[in-house]
């Protein structure tokens, strides 16, 4: 076992046996499941729309365009490449919170995806008002928790996770790249001749 996969299953069986509390298993449960916490999504979904109104719109396509693209690269482009297996079938000591079948490991989708929508918040938010600006830490911190929970319920290892969060962050990253070259290139400049034509 190579130093780091050695201390990457380290780092699990400590966030997984020993820094745990009955009180936080129920909080790990829903942030990990996506069928109890994916209202967090719609409110937040329902804030840009209330905050944007209709240039939310944009931004919202591109979170959902930016999770397409990590979950993609997470779990169709490195899970079949790296085979590794989760550690609740390949250790014999962990704490399992939740129901999971036989999957790979490596990279954790749910970190790539929550990643990705707390970064094109970042992007959109960050410079904002007050609330915006609470808006955008709140993202955050939600993606930084439930990456943790893969590993407190016993899904992932923390490499997983880490290494999904990267995922999410350029996958995001590079979507808005390419949005704001295609706003500045190509249709910013036909707004303008259009608009030359209606003056001129």
């Amino acid at each position: 076992m190579a130093p780091i996969e050695q201390a990457d299953v380290w780092l699990f069986g400590l966030l997984n046996l020993h820094l745990v509390h009955p009180a936080a298993d129920d909080l790990m449960v829903f942030l990990t499941m996506e069928r109890l916490s994916w209202h967090i999504y719609l409110l937040s979904a329902l804030f840009m729309v209330i905050r944007k109104e209709r240039s939310a719109l944009p931004v919202i396509a591109l979170a959902l365009l930016s999770v397409g693209l990590a979950d993609f690269m997470a779990s169709g482009v490195f899970k079949p490449f790296m085979q590794r297996v989760r550690p609740c079938f390949a250790l014999e000591h962990y704490r399992l919170l939740v129901i999971q079948v036989r999957s790979y490991s490596f990279a954790s989708s749910h970190a790539a995806n929550s990643a990705a929508v707390a970064t094109i918040t970042w992007i959109f938010f960050h410079k904002g008002s007050r609330v915006e600006q609470l808006f955008t830490a709140l993202m955050i911190i939600y993606a930084l928790l439930l990456g943790y929970s893969r590993v407190y319920v016993g899904v992932h290892y923390p490499g997983d996770v880490l290494v999904g969060m990267v995922i999410g962050v350029c996958s995001a990253l590079a979507l808005y790249l390419l949005f704001s070259w295609f706003l500045k290139n190509l249709v910013q400049p036909a707004l303008m001749r259009q608009e030359s034509r209606l003056n001129g």
